[in-house]
């Protein structure tokens, strides 16, 4: 019986199962439906994402990064500082890396305090516009930070309803047909942010995602100017940091930084991923 290694791997509480797939021991045919399978939890391994490192000839390596739904993304910070650990770990590349994505080239640099992601700049930013809900109009910000996010600011982020809420504002018709994740940020009285999100492709709150604190972080440096590095906490209770540069409104030099554990390595039985329900 065919099995196929992998570690699973955590950032800042987002879990994903990442495969070296260099030598393509991961069959194409049917692969949205294994990954499907394998990141239900109970079911399979469980995970809110699956990541196949890959060769590239530019870089250290490329990376395939998919949703838990089995749907392509465009990048994952969190996922990101993961797949770069794990090509440190596994001889991929040094301490110093870039991989390719399809946000673009990402650097990133490992330490002993976690991994640290140039991340691309961030593209349709846009403050205060507002979106009509079924509860009625809500004032909203955007930004893509290498996938589309929604930022809503709260004065009490416990009592969101995140799931029904960022349901509603994912499949928005204003952000049709890709959709958009959905952030609820509040700021606290030492400047630092707490933030929750829906996750796109994850369809549920996750208990943390990169891209969003990165977009939260933005949206709170251009509405309550605060300083980089901006210190983000997530439901999981990890704190990321952004680093970023501003100048009138435009950023550049933007970092992620953060923890990429690994949990455990493995080997991947096809019965994790050819169940029947």
């Amino acid at each position: 019986m065919d099995q196929i290694p992998f570690f699973k791997m955590s950032g800042s509480g987002n879990d994903f199962i990442i495969i070296d797939n260099r030598e393509k021991i991961v069959k194409e045919a049917g692969l949205h439906d294994m990954i499907e399978k394998v990141c239900r939890r109970k079911m399979s391994v469980g995970a809110d994402g699956f990541i196949l490192v890959e060769k590239s000839h530019q870089v250290d390596f490329a990376w395939r990064f998919f949703n838990s739904d089995g749907k392509l993304a465009e990048m994952c910070g969190n996922g990101a500082r993961c797949a770069a650990r794990f090509a440190f770990l596994n001889g991929i590349a040094g301490k110093q890396m870039s991989f390719k994505t399809d946000a673009g080239i990402i650097e990133a640099s490992i330490s002993e305090q976690g991994v640290k992601l140039k991340m691309p700049d961030p593209k349709n930013i846009e403050t205060d516009f507002i979106i009509e809900l079924q509860r009625g109009p809500l004032s909203i910000n955007s930004a893509n930070t290498g996938v589309p996010h929604v930022v809503v600011v709260t004065d009490n982020l416990d009592r969101v309803d995140v799931i029904n809420q960022g349901r509603e504002i994912r499949y928005h018709r204003n952000f049709a047909p890709a959709g958009t994740n959905a952030n609820f940020i509040s700021l606290q009285d030492d400047g630092s942010i707490r933030i929750r999100t829906y996750e796109r492709g994850v369809e549920d709150e996750t208990l943390a995602c990169g891209t969003g604190s990165v977009a939260g972080a933005l949206i709170m440096a251009l509405r309550q100017k605060i300083p980089s590095p901006a210190r983000v906490f997530t439901k999981s209770g990890v704190f990321l940091k952004v680093y970023f540069s501003e100048n009138n409104g435009v950023f550049s030099d933007i970092y992620l930084e953060g923890d990429a554990r690994v949990i455990y390595s493995g080997m991947l039985w096809q019965e994790a991923y050819t169940y029947s329900y």
